[in-house]
């Protein structure tokens, strides 16, 4: 019986991240895997990551000859997918994350019992490099709150995310043109167009990782995410809200930052 589900996984030089993610993933679970290396010195080793993942089905690699930056390999991945005409369902998860339980099979059962909704998330926790916990994080569950605080910042956590394939055919792929926000434009196209929700559980452990893209590369993030503000701005509460709250939060230091998550979001 063929998967109507496949988990895309990014991966750039972390082959140690990237078998942990896999072997976290549920036995139980019925799912395919793609994995888009984008360019890697540190290639994945394909025998070693097989025989990590030990859910219901196949595990498919692309190799991109050269860097090109995630957002190019998630949409390499996209098109793969689309290509394939065999999944109903696309679900996100980056190396070093770690699913909670059956967190595929709860998200496809909530797809059968709400199927007005073509992407849904889940709450996270988050942990250092050491798999020590540092801070929760909840996320709006409704529609409307979620559409509404997406001018805040993005209500979905990337790796949470499962959405429907048939969303791609209105949305289009990750824009190019928002760096290091890439997937806050696409959920927000999603969001405009469709019913969208979060499971009010904790269905994965995200790893914080000092040299990741939120810590280095902040002040491209928020200045990308004041970019998805405007061009989708109306005059509202939300909206002006949202994009004063960006502009003073790119003049925040990091360490003002991490400060705020560890002491006030646990």
């Amino acid at each position: 019986m063929k998967n109507d589900t496949i988990v895309l996984i990014p991966h750039y030089n972390n082959p140690e991240g990237l078998a942990r993610s896999l072997a976290s993933i549920d036995p139980e679970e019925q799912l395919d895997v793609l994995i888009v290396d984008d360019g890697s010195i540190h290639k994945p080793n394909e025998s070693r990551l097989n025989s990590c993942f030990k859910a219901n089905g196949t595990v498919y690699y692309i190799y991109l000859e050269s860097n090109k930056g995630i957002e190019h390999a998630l949409n390499t991945g996209l098109e793969y997918i689309v290509f394939k005409k065999v999944y109903t369902f696309i679900a996100r998860l980056d190396c070093g994350d770690y699913c909670v339980g059956k967190r595929f099979a709860i998200q496809q059962q909530f797809f059968k019992n709400n199927p007005q909704v073509k992407l849904v998330g889940s709450n996270v926790m988050a942990i250092d490099l050491d798999g020590a916990f540092l801070y929760n994080i909840i996320v709006p569950s409704k529609g409307n709150d979620i559409t509404h605080k997406m001018y805040l910042n993005c209500m979905f956590i990337h790796p949470t995310v499962m959405f429907k394939t048939e969303v791609l055919a209105v949305t289009g792929y990750y824009p190019l043109h928002y760096k290091s926000a890439e997937d806050y434009a696409f959920f927000f196209k999603i969001v405009k167009n469709f019913e969208t929700a979060n499971i009010n559980e904790f269905l994965v452990k995200i790893e914080i990782n000092p040299a990741g893209i939120s810590i280095t590369r902040r002040k491209q993030q928020v200045s990308s995410r004041i970019k998805v503000i405007k061009d989708n701005f109306y005059f509202g509460f939300y909206p002006v809200y949202g994009l004063v709250r960006s502009i003073i939060l790119y003049y925040i230091p990091n360490s003002l930052i991490k400060y705020v998550k560890t002491k006030l979001v646990k």
